[in-house]
């Protein structure tokens, strides 16, 4: 297919907010590409003499083909095994926001879980109007709804977000030792090295989606987190798996190991007044594909 390189030349800037718009939406940085590649299609048929703004007219297509994904998809999350989580993204990845919106907190996983439990409406409207500066007339515009239902359902997702703010940040320096610290008593099966560093409220998810071994529920609690690491180490025979990746995951500190099945796993930690609050594992293959692509890595 030839490409129309006036329409590439003004939507190559555009592309990563694009992204950043479809990620956040869908949870799958796999399924924001194809999104994105379905709006410069649309971008490159239209007749753009009679666009004022390529960049609200492209933000306001990805949004609704975005949206319609979502409906979709509805079912297959209805019967997901165990924890859904967001697929992960690497910090040495291109970012999926541009520079102006490039807050970490609106990619990690405790902000983007939040997001997923808004309505698609809601959803839509706060990454529209909060992240990326789309004025309410034309959201409303997009959604066939009154301006005024759109700044409500705006209100109510800044309510619900707000509730899941972090708590008091910590400094980076000391996010990474923790997460080495971490890293060296998870697989070192160190049970009381964990307990000391986990919170007392501690949540784990683990996302296997049915295709590799993961907790079909969440794990609450620094004593069972702390076992269930112990065991799993026990189970290794002490052979840690190789690490492939140390750094942050989704704004949060975080590293990548290759699991003795072959395939790469992704853990993330939130960190908070010098405890880890949550642990995120992603093992499932079919949201590792771009990070495995990163590390030069071929799954399956």
């Amino acid at each position: 297919m030839r490409i129309d390189e006036g329409a590439a030349a003004i939507f190559a800037p555009l592309r990563a907010d694009l992204i950043g718009l479809a990620y956040r939406m869908t949870g799958s940085r796999a399924t924001a590409e194809d999104i994105t590649q379905d709006a410069f299609l649309r971008w490159a048929a239209t007749d753009r003499a009679t666009i004022d703004s390529p960049r609200a007219w492209l933000l306001k297509v990805t949004a609704r083909l975005a949206l319609d994904h979502l409906k979709s998809a509805r079912s297959r999350r209805e019967i997901y095994v165990g924890p859904w989580l967001p697929e992960p993204v690497l910090e040495s990845e291109e970012a999926p926001q541009e520079a102006e919106h490039a807050r970490a907190e609106t990619l990690s996983f405790a902000f983007l879980l939040t997001l997923q439990r808004l309505s698609p409406a809601e959803r839509a409207i706060f990454i529209l109007h909060d992240l990326f500066d789309t004025p309410f007339a034309e959201i409303a515009a997009l959604l066939q709804r009154s301006e005024a239902a759109c700044r409500q359902l705006a209100v109510r997702a800044r309510a619900h977000l707000a509730e899941d703010r972090p708590r008091s940040p910590v400094p980076e320096e000391e996010r990474a030792r923790m997460t080495r610290a971490f890293l060296a008593a998870s697989q070192g099966g160190d049970e009381a090295a964990l307990r000391a560093m986990l919170a007392a409220d501690v949540v784990l998810h683990t996302d296997g989606g049915g295709v590799r071994p993961a907790a079909r529920n969440l794990i609450r609690g620094a004593a069972r987190a702390a076992r269930m690491f112990a065991g799993l180490a026990r189970k290794r025979m002490g052979d840690p798996a190789p690490l492939l990746h140390f750094g942050r995951i989704n704004g949060l500190p975080g590293y990548v190991t290759l699991e003795p099945d072959g395939l790469p796993q992704a853990t993330a930690l939130e960190i908070a007044e010098g405890r880890i609050t949550a642990i995120y594992i992603i093992r499932n293959p079919e949201k590792l594909g771009t990070i495995a692509a990163t590390l030069g890595l071929r799954l399956g």
